[in-house]
């Protein structure tokens, strides 16, 4: 047990010590630093937010137009920016691999971690602006909102740890991941409700934890005024799934590359 707590210990060390290397890397200590982070996700929530509510008007269905398309763009920034952070990224930080103490699986964490930590910043951000104009609802369960999260990152998680060895095999991987994203959206319940569309669909779609994570996001937030659709056993179990074949291939990888 002793044994256990101490390569705890060392690895919230490690994770902690990236974490700080990462934001200090990529956004420096000008301008407004690290919040970077949480203003990127809002500024393209807020404009595609806009378009939205010129195209369909301010309200539909007894919610916030606004309100719903930035709840569902910034879980999508999220999934974006952690793509494409992991892509290639045990060749940018192979030099690290010299610590015993770093893992490949740490490079991994640590950026999901700081994308995660940035949207939903930018969430609650949003959130207490778009409130003060009568925009945006208070959470009708937080949570059941929280639980629609911790769904959608787990599951995004899982997917990376896959994304970053196959990226290391195959530069073609890397190219694909910005065309892989877009494609995603229609099962990703961004911009639409599973409720919405038909009982055929409906089932098809509850394979993927991310519509699972953001029906329950919408109802967390918006309360009776949607009816959600979701698969927790689906959900948890494709997330657990994906887990296990990345945890896989990071390990195989690990064997062939050669630390510079």
């Amino acid at each position: 047990m002793a044994r256990l707590r101490e390569g705890l210990r060392v690895q919230l060390n490690v994770i902690q010590a990236l974490t700080s290397r990462e934001l200090m890397t990529r956004f420096g200590r000008e301008n407004i630093g690290f919040l970077w982070i949480m203003v990127e996700p809002l500024l393209f929530a807020a404009l595609v937010g806009i378009a939205w509510s010129f195209i369909r008007g301010p309200v539909n269905d007894e919610i916030n137009v606004f309100a719903f398309v930035v709840t569902g763009y910034i879980p999508l920034t999220f999934l974006r920016h952690s793509f494409g952070r992991s892509a290639k990224i045990f060749v940018a930080n192979s030099a690290l691999l010299y610590h015993r103490q770093v893992k490949v699986l740490d490079f991994i964490f640590v950026r999901v971690l700081i994308e995660s930590v940035g949207a939903m910043m930018a969430y609650m951000f949003a959130g207490i602006v778009l409130a003060f104009f009568g925009l945006f609802p208070f959470p009708a369960d937080i949570g059941v909102l929280v639980l629609g999260w911790a769904i959608y990152i787990f599951f995004v998680l899982s997917l990376c740890t896959i994304l970053a060895p196959v990226s290391e095999v195959s530069d073609v991987v890397e190219k694909l991941v910005p065309v892989s994203i877009y494609v995603s959206i229609p099962f990703s319940g961004v911009f639409n409700m599973a409720s919405w569309l038909s009982p055929e669909l409906r089932e098809i779609l509850m394979w993927s934890p991310l519509v699972s994570g953001m029906e329950l996001m919408r109802y967390g937030l918006f309360g009776s005024a949607v009816t959600p659709y979701y698969d927790l056993g689906k959900a948890f179990g494709v997330s657990i799934v994906c887990l296990l074949i990345g945890l896989i291939l990071c390990r195989r990888i690990r064997r062939t590359m050669t630390v510079t």
